[in-house]
């Protein structure tokens, strides 16, 4: 008889694969934070797993850090952590103090402030969850497209609800897409010429 997974009513996850799987981390107390689920994740990283290794990661409304740290486990070389809320930014903190990693940076701000205001740094590899229904996601893309965020062999994970109409930049395409409950979950490129 398979054993059922437990579920922690805690407030943690637990990182799926690479040098820290099935570490559990805490997720800060915080209200609608939502720790992206085991299965979309697992989906995520089989889709990235051959482009993760040595990668420029940014993940944006950090949340939990699931995204980012899971990406950092499996062999991404830097990985940006921003995060608007103190208490969840601190909690960010405590865990990288917890892996002993210095590949993961937090840093507290909000994100469309941060790409609005910091000088763009080429990433190989963006993670948007936002908050769901704030109309986030679409100002998110256009500063992503508007700033030189993205490095020419990019890719962009974006999470949103199910009912959000897509629509993307210029030179901007879907490259996976699937849903799963409520939540539909993809990655896009931008073609940089």
């Amino acid at each position: 008889m398979r054993k059922k997974r437990q579920t922690s009513a805690s407030g943690d996850y637990r990182i799926i694969g690479g040098q820290w799987r099935g570490r559990r981390l805490p997720v800060a107390d915080s209200p609608g934070l939502r720790p992206t689920t085991d299965r979309v994740r697992e989906t995520l990283f089989n889709w990235l797993q051959w482009d993760i290794s040595d990668a420029r990661v940014l993940d944006l409304f950090a949340g939990s850090g699931s995204l980012g740290f899971e990406a950092a486990s499996r062999g991404a070389a830097r990985v940006t952590l921003v995060e608007a809320v103190n208490s969840v930014s601190q909690q960010l903190q405590n865990n990288v103090t917890l892996l002993k990693t210095e590949v993961v940076e937090v840093i507290t701000y909000e994100a469309l402030g941060w790409l609005e205001t910091q000088s763009a740094t080429p990433y190989d590899m963006v993670f948007i969850d936002p908050p769901f229904r704030q109309g986030l996601a679409d100002r998110t893309l256009q500063l992503l497209d508007q700033g030189n965020w993205l490095a020419a062999d990019n890719t962009v994970y974006l999470e949103t609800e199910k009912e959000w109409p897509l629509k993307l930049p210029a030179n901007w395409r879907v490259t996976k897409e699937k849903t799963h409950g409520q939540v539909c979950f993809r990655l896009l490129t931008k073609d940089i010429a």
